[in-house]
């Protein structure tokens, strides 16, 4: 029988550079599922999207592994080149945000196994202006810290609490004045940070997009943290934060399928983690079910896996 076809696109750096001494068996267990293997390892930014673009015909399935970046480059060169095909997650960076959201396995063998043997899951993804994300799109106070910061000191002070624990000063946050339209809703204020999420966690901060998150309902969770003009107002805020609750004084949050994002200076956002360019006009849309992902047969696209009750 004629053998499938895969290529295989890897950062051999991501995480701690873990899929070195995995790659072997990562191999063997894609032969052994009948697939005829092409292996391309990332050597800078874009390798992982030039890869999937410019693929060759008559290849089957995609399978990539690295962080959240990776996936995002292996899912921007699916989508760019017009021909949809399965995508499969190792995940192996830092946070692998989106990959906890599809409640794919840390163990890098397992999660070779659910590429091969999984189920098909469709997907949404996001449009960024003219590029793409695949879980989160964001400005503000948090982008850059959440992703820089070791994940022993996350869980040590405690999700989001440390993010603000050093804003003893009101002065020292940087606020944006922006107008965020969506369909009939029009937005006018300050605000610290934003994000637009397709994801159970960011950052490595569980929960913090909202509770029963679907990965497949076409419209992404949008949260917009207002500038804190008293310490009691921080002080709510934090507390908002830490205990996951949505405190309409100190946050917008909503549901949304295409919004824009407009401000008076260029703002720097981030993509899955990565930086996304300044822009005064963002316009972000989600494309239903635009992408198609391997999952362990039970995942439903709910929060975390579980199962609706």
């Amino acid at each position: 029988m004629e053998k499938k076809k895969m290529l295989f696109v890897y950062n051999p750096r991501a995480g701690k550079a873990q899929i070195k001494g995995k790659l072997s068996d990562i191999l063997e267990i894609f032969e052994a599922g009948g697939y005829e293997v092409t292996v391309r390892p990332t050597l800078r930014r874009g390798d992982g999207t030039a890869y999937v673009k410019d693929r060759e015909p008559g290849y089957d399935m995609v399978v990539c592994s690295g962080g959240d970046g990776t996936l995002d480059e292996v899912v921007t060169g699916v989508v760019e080149s017009g021909i949809q095909i399965p995508i499969g997650y190792i995940p192996a960076g830092s946070t692998n945000d989106f990959g906890g959201s599809l409640n794919l396995p840390k163990n890098m063998k397992q999660a070779a196994r659910i590429a091969v043997e999984g189920r098909n899951f469709a997907c949404d993804v996001g449009i960024f202006n003219e590029d793409i994300f695949v879980y989160v799109a964001a400005f503000g106070l948090f982008t850059e810290v959440s992703y820089a910061t070791d994940q022993e000191i996350k869980n040590v002070l405690g999700h989001m609490a440390y993010l603000l624990e050093g804003m003893k000063l009101l002065t020292s946050i940087k606020s944006y004045r922006l107008k965020v339209t969506a369909g009939e809703k029009v937005i006018e204020d300050d605000f610290i940070f934003g994000m637009i999420t397709n994801s159970v966690s960011v950052g490595g901060f569980k929960r913090i997009t909202g509770r029963n998150v679907v990965l497949d309902d076409g419209v992404f969770e949008v949260t917009l943290i207002k500038l804190p003009r008293t310490p009691l107002e921080l002080n709510r805020l934090i507390a908002a934060l830490v205990d996951r609750d949505i405190d309409a004084q100190s946050m917008y949050c909503f549901h949304a399928s295409d919004l824009v994002v407009e401000s008076s200076e260029p703002l720097a956002w981030t993509r899955d983690g990565e930086y996304g360019g300044s822009h005064e006009r963002v316009h972000i849309q989600n494309r239903h079910k635009g992408i198609t992902i391997r999952v362990e047969s039970l995942f439903q696209g709910t929060e975390a896996g579980r199962l609706p009750s």
